[in-house]
């Protein structure tokens, strides 16, 4: 029954979060990720890994057509996951800023099958790694760490999230330059498969209140039933 409680108050904080796009998956198999080049690191894309879940941001954004039907795409590398536990990536926005999300995430081996996804994933990558190569402008690289020093075994997938600009202004500049979009990307792995570790808190919260709050209510409904009884002992004496 708590279970069933807590599945009910996670679902009712969910609902209150106007403004996020999430999506819910298994930590992938394990892979070995090699020391000689291309490694993940030469992607030049921001991480998350669950010690290091959140990230404040600027994500560009433009609006749908043929060719990008929901928007731009933005990339990031989820790294450091445990195979089988269950995760949760949020993107959170303000309202001041309508734009459509929508969140995936891929392991490596979907992104060599897929063109599309991989073309996408490329195109980011050079971006990125053109503005690496301004000595003006700060790395974006993996965990900002140096080449990887050995092969090592990890969990990791890719995080693409496609904005679209998601309103309509008579002001041709805003219609022709969409703005980047100011988010927060947040990687939450679910304790017990139950709920996402930053809801504990709010959970521990909730339950401390409601067991207060019994405590108190039945020691006022003990004091009115005692004030009753002396009303009517009074009442019967006289």
């Amino acid at each position: 029954m708590f279970m069933i409680h807590l599945a009910l108050v996670y679902s009712l904080i969910a609902a209150v979060c106007a403004n996020t796009e999430k999506a819910i998956f298994l930590g992938p198999p394990t892979a070995s990720i090699p020391f000689s080049h291309p490694t993940l690191d030469d992607l030049h894309v921001d991480v998350l890994t669950p010690t290091n879940g959140a990230i404040r941001t600027h994500v560009e954004a433009q609006f749908p057509n043929i060719s990008l039907p929901h928007g731009k795409a933005t990339w990031l590398v989820l790294d450091e996951l445990t195979e089988g536990q269950r995760y949760e990536v949020r993107v959170c926005w303000a309202a001041t800023q309508p734009t459509e999300f929508r969140v995936a995430t891929y392991e490596l081996q979907t992104l060599l099958e897929v063109p599309e996804l991989l073309s996408s994933l490329s195109k980011y990558s050079q971006f990125h790694r053109s503005l690496d190569s301004d000595p003006g402008s700060q790395s974006r690289s993996i965990g900002g760490a140096q080449a990887l020093r050995y092969e090592r075994k990890t969990s990791v997938l890719f995080l693409q999230i496609l904005a679209a600009a998601d309103y309509y202004t008579m002001n041709k500049t805003l219609m022709r330059d969409v703005p980047s979009v100011h988010v927060d990307i947040i990687l939450d792995p679910f304790v017990f498969g139950l709920l996402p570790r930053s809801l504990l808190p709010t959970v521990g919260y909730i339950v401390v209140v409601t067991i207060a709050s019994w405590f108190i209510a039945r020691y006022i409904s003990i004091c009115i039933r005692n004030l009753a009884a002396e009303t009517t002992s009074e009442k019967k004496i006289q």
